[in-house]
Formats: structure tokens, sequence, C-alpha cells
């Protein structure tokens, strides 16, 4: 069984499993007189026996599904002739994915040697008699901890207490998932960020204004030398997040005050959703747009102005992502705006305040950190995209603030870093790495500096 079946399968166990449990404790309530004379609901009940059911299946599931790879592939590896075993880990990556590619159908087996075959077909018996234990071993686990679960119901049983102490382990394992997945995400980051200057000097990437990062992947292949200068990189991607949100910002902010300050509920309620629908528009959508109709028409107003303009343009990428991230100002304002306690308009109004002066002097300030949030978030979404920057802007790293010239952002040539031939023990593809920490420690500081910022400027009245 597939483990997305086996999951569903689980699900369904710890289904029965609840309304067994219910059962089981209505069942033994009746002679008492009743469910009053049991410690808890028997909603608790059937909800203990269910969490008993499925979790330590889950679990195993979760453990199994994450390892058998790894161990079938240990497996396999070590099936070969000695002369065929890979030296590193690059040599295993290509010879593995050779046999999966046997294995699958994928290359024909006359194209490869006799012990890549036979590694071949072992992967595939390794792999069903994984999925025939794995779904055994679930279901039984499953169906006996159900069964624990269910005998152990007793009238003065507290499941209500278990079960909420079980839910309160839960979410912190949630929680907990959540923030090792952030710390291994930076730790594989950095390592791969290390390896990187080992390759090139720190000087050359924090200091270079050249960036051409092609270099020869393989012996035979011909590539320059690569430049990794990261300045073209960040000075075009500031430039464009800068142009994004010269308009997203104050168009957004002031939709935001208008919808919630000024607008009778008729217009607010066409108004927004309208506004709302920009977020749904696709990003490809809006790089058609930028391509095709904002970039030509900057282009011809500046030749007509006598100006040089590319035919892509970062002002054309920034002005249409602007566009697209005014929702994200606009309902994160207009919610937080509409959060502050009505007590401190009508008293603002009372001591003879106009309804402009409240909004500058009271509403603002209270709302601030909230529209910080906001445009944080605004930010980040600007830097973070790609799709119009590559159709609007180009891919050209040029050194320049002028908006009317190509120029290309970060995570651009991330995505161009990391597509096609890859290397990972080569510097063109380990580059990657090293302008994804850089991203992260900019992105880090611009949210230190807005904590600040808040912290200085905001106004707390409970």
């Amino acid at each position: 069984m597939q483990p997305a079946n086996l999951f569903l399968f689980t699900i369904v166990l710890a289904i029965v499993a609840y309304f067994l449990g219910y059962a089981r404790s209505r069942s033994l309530a009746m002679p008492l007189g009743g469910i009053r004379h049991l410690k808890s609901l028997p909603f608790y009940y059937g909800a203990r026996a269910a969490l008993w059911c499925g979790i330590p299946a889950l679990i195993v599931l979760g453990l199994w599904a994450a390892f058998q790879g790894k161990v079938i592939q240990l497996l396999v590896v070590g099936s070969l002739p000695p002369e065929m075993v890979p030296s590193g880990s690059g040599e295993a990556s290509l010879l593995l994915s050779k046999i999966s590619n046997v294995a699958s159908g994928a290359l024909p087996v006359g194209f490869v040697e006799a012990p890549i075959v036979e590694a071949a077909e072992r992967l595939t018996a390794l792999r069903a008699e994984s999925r025939f234990f794995m779904s055994a071993l679930v279901i039984a686990v499953a169906v006996l901890a159900g069964f624990l679960g269910w005998l152990r119901i007793r009238p003065r049983l507290n499941a209500r207490t278990q079960v909420e102490s079980i839910l309160k382990w839960l979410f912190f394992s949630c929680a907990a998932l959540a923030i090792l997945t952030t710390i291994g995400i930076i730790f594989s980051v950095a390592f791969e960020t290390i390896r990187f200057f080992g390759k090139v000097p720190f000087t050359e990437f924090f200091f270079g204004t050249q960036w051409s990062p092609q270099t020869a992947l393989r012996a035979d292949q011909v590539a320059a030398e690569g430049a990794f200068g990261m300045i073209p990189l960040f000075t075009g991607t500031l430039l464009i997040s800068a142009i994004a949100m010269v308009v997203a910002v104050p168009v957004g902010l002031l939709s935001a005050i208008y919808l919630s300050e000024y607008a009778n509920r008729k217009v607010r309620g066409v108004v927004k959703p309208l506004l709302e629908m920009l977020a749904g528009i696709p990003t490809v959508v809006y790089g058609f747009f930028a391509a095709l109709t904002v970039a030509p028409f900057i282009s011809d107003l500046a030749a007509s102005l006598g100006i040089e303009a590319s035919s892509q343009t970062a002002l054309a990428a920034g002005g249409v992502m602007g566009v697209m991230i005014i929702p994200f100002v606009s309902s994160l304002s207009d919610d937080v705006i509409n959060a502050v306690p009505q007590t401190l308009r009508d008293g603002s109004l009372a001591l003879g305040a106009t309804q402009s002066e409240t909004m500058k002097k009271v509403i603002f300030p209270a709302a601030l950190p909230g529209i910080m949030g906001g445009v944080l978030l605004a930010v980040s979404r600007a830097i973070g995209e790609t799709m119009i920057v590559v159709m609007a802007a180009g891919l050209a790293a040029n050194l320049t603030a002028n908006p009317l010239e190509t120029v290309t952002t970060v995570t651009v040539q991330i995505v161009t870093l990391l597509t096609g031939d890859q290397e990972f023990d080569s510097a063109k593809t380990l580059a990657a790495f090293a302008l994804g920490a850089m991203l992260f420690l900019a992105t880090l500081l611009l949210n230190v500096i807005a904590l600040k910022i808040v912290r200085k400027y905001r106004e707390q009245y409970d």
C-alpha cells in the first residue's frame, strides 16, 4: 500500500476507534444510570480511543517513509560488485539515478551493464517488500493501540484530561517541528555557503561588481571562469523593490484609510473585494502585462522624450509588481485600522478633534505596528517575486540605478543557477546558496529595523 493510501486508511481506523470508544462509554454508563455518572463526556472517550489508534500508527508511518529510501539505497549499492561501488556522493547519485531509471522502465536494460540490471531488480523487490512490511506494521500498531485504548475505558477514567494533554503535546510538536524545520533550512544553507566561500574568495563575492557565474561543470566543457560579485544583483533587487513599494505603500495605505474611515458601507462592500481581486491574479499574468503592455509603453514614452530606455526595464517590472502588492498593504492596513477601539475615535472627536486629526494623531499611531507588519509582508513579497522580473526586467546583471535599464534580482539568479545542468561541487551551483543566505540576512536585518521603528513610535493606550 502506498504511504498516502496507508495514511488515509489509518485515519479511517482512527474514526472507527472513535465510534467504538464512544459506544463503549455509553454502554458502561447505562447500568450506572446515564452519562452523568461518567468522569467525562462520551466524546472524550471516543477521542481518546481515536488518538491511541492514530498517533502511534502515524508516527511509525512517518519514520518508515522518511528512512526507507535511504536504507534501500544503501542495500542496493552494497549489493553491487566492488569495482562498481561509487567512491563519492556525486557518483553514487548518478548511479542510483541510473538504477532507478532502469527499474522504472525509462532506461532500457539493453543500454546498461548486467550488474545495474540486477541492482534495478533488487531495488524493485526491496521497494515492494518495504511497502508490504510498512503496511502490515502500521495497521498492526493502529489496531493494537486502538484496542488497548478501547479496552481501558472505565467510568472513572478522566478521558477529558488525557485528551487535552495529548492535544497539548501535539500542538507543541507542531510548533517544535516548524522551528526545527527553520533551523534545518538555515544550517543547510549555511553549510553550502561555507563550501562556496571555499571556492570563491570572500572579498570577490561581497565587493565584486561583476556577476557572470558561467563555469565549466565538466572537464570537457568550455566556459568562462566566472565572476561572483553580488553587488549588481542586490542593487537590482533593491531598485525593483523600491519602485514596487513606492507604488504599493501610498496607494494601499491611503485606500485602507479611505475604506475604513471615510467610505460608507455600500462603497466599502464594492471597492474592497475589487482591490483584493488583484491578489488572486497569477504572477505570470502580471508578467505578460508588464512585458507586453507596460514595458513597450515606457520605452515609447522615453523615446518620445528623447531618453534612451531598454525594451525591458526595472521601472516596468517594479511598477507592475507594486500593483500586485497593493492588496497586501491595503487589506492588512484596513483590518488593523478597524481593530482600533471605537472608544479612541469617540474620545478624540468628543474633545473637538476633526476626523482627519483623529486619524493622524490617534488611530494611525495605534495601528502603526500592524501597518508596519503589512508593509514588511509587501517588501518580502517584492523581494521574492521572480516571474515578473524575468519577463519584464530581463536577466542582465547590470550595476545601475537607472530604472530605464535592464537589471536582474537575487531570486531570479537563484532560479537560473539551479536550472539545467547542476554539479553541487561547482561554485556556480553553490553560489545559489550563498545568495540565499545573504538574502535571508538582509530580510532579517530589515525585520529588526522595522521592529525598532515600531517600538520607538508606537502609541499604547491600554
